[in-house]
């Protein structure tokens, strides 16, 4: 008897160790996708252009495609890749997420620079259309743009999660990451899917027989999907900048420059004296303002750059898959 008390002892101070264990995997996985909250923001903006233009049938298969890649992505390359950093070279992580934040804010000043510059977004739509490609093709072409192009925004989220993980052990160090890799896949694209469905659950309302209401919400919601569209372009731009801006300068903080860093904290500090009783987000938007505005200078010089020397480049490099490896390429 004294023996199986002595084994239940011992299995409720296992449950409790794993209890405990699962507790910091949550907790630590939480705090690493609030880090991460910029990149997922423009991550979810990106997507919904990859269905654009395609049969409305075809939307929720195209996300589910984006989706397998996008987690793929995360937990069976960078996750182990992660781990792997942090074990051989964690001296490595600030400048990989610094290179990560000039990447955000080339995307985001790009974008900008097309809209200053009345770029040429409408053009490049249409030479990808349904017109020019049949449905199976450009189907092909986006989904491989959109993993293209999610594999670096993913690297980035897990490279942000790794550097908020203060937990001991690979093990741990890996089911937090697992956490945040599973539970951002699956909010950003299952809010993907509401989105690019929206439109057709409002035309369906609009044409219901019945309580006029339902028929109004639904012309409602069609009028409304593209303006939520080009707000939650606007704000994934606004968000790769501010995350690329506050990686670069946190970074050049741990690396010895810190006096940008230093200017930016004093004068939030200054702004959130001024304005007392809301201190705290007054400090958070001058902060995210400044980083943003930091962000766009960057990008704006690195533009030449990455259109002149590395596209050039790597479009040099060789291919697989023939003609729609490359113009998934293009597409990203």
């Amino acid at each position: 008897m004294s023996g199986l008390l002595a084994l239940l002892d011992d299995v409720s101070a296992l449950a409790k160790l794993a209890s405990t264990q699962l507790d910091d995997v949550a907790t630590h996985a939480a705090k690493a996708g609030s880090k991460a909250a910029g990149v997922v923001i423009d991550d979810g903006a990106v997507t919904p252009k990859y269905v654009h233009g395609l049969p409305a049938a075809r939307e929720l298969p195209i996300v589910l495609r984006i989706a397998r890649g996008s987690l793929f992505n995360k937990v069976v390359i960078l996750l182990p890749a992660a781990l792997i950093l942090s074990a051989v070279a964690p001296w490595l992580l600030t400048p990989l997420l610094m290179l990560g934040g000039t990447y955000l804010c080339f995307e985001g000043a790009e974008k900008v620079w097309h809209v200053l510059t009345h770029g040429s977004d409408k053009r490049e739509r249409d030479q990808e259309s349904p017109r020019t490609l049949d449905a199976a093709r450009l189907e092909e072409r986006r989904v491989k743009g959109a993993i293209k192009t999610d594999f670096i925004l993913s690297a980035e989220i897990m490279a942000l999660a790794l550097s908020v993980v203060e937990v001991e052990g690979l093990v741990t160090q890996g089911a937090v990451l697992l956490v945040v890799a599973v539970g951002i896949t699956a909010l950003v694209y299952g809010a993907v899917a509401l989105l690019v469905k929206a439109d057709d659950v409002g035309l369906r309302l609009s044409q219901a027989d019945g309580v006029p209401a339902v028929r109004t919400v639904g012309r409602g919601i069609v009028k409304a999907m593209p303006v939520v569209m080009e707000v939650i372009a606007v704000v994934g731009t606004a968000a790769m900048l501010w995350v690329g801006g506050n990686i670069l300068l946190h970074g050049l903080d741990e690396l010895g420059f810190g006096a940008p860093y230093g200017w930016v904290h004093d004068v939030a500090h200054a702004a959130a004296q001024a304005v007392p009783a809301a201190a705290g987000f007054t400090e958070w938007f001058v902060t995210a303002s400044l980083d943003g505005i930091f962000g766009l200078a960057v990008g704006l010089l690195v533009i030449p750059v990455a259109t002149k020397v590395v596209a050039p480049a790597v479009a040099r490099l060789p291919t697989f898959g023939g003609e729609d490896a490359a113009g998934a390429g293009s597409s990203g």
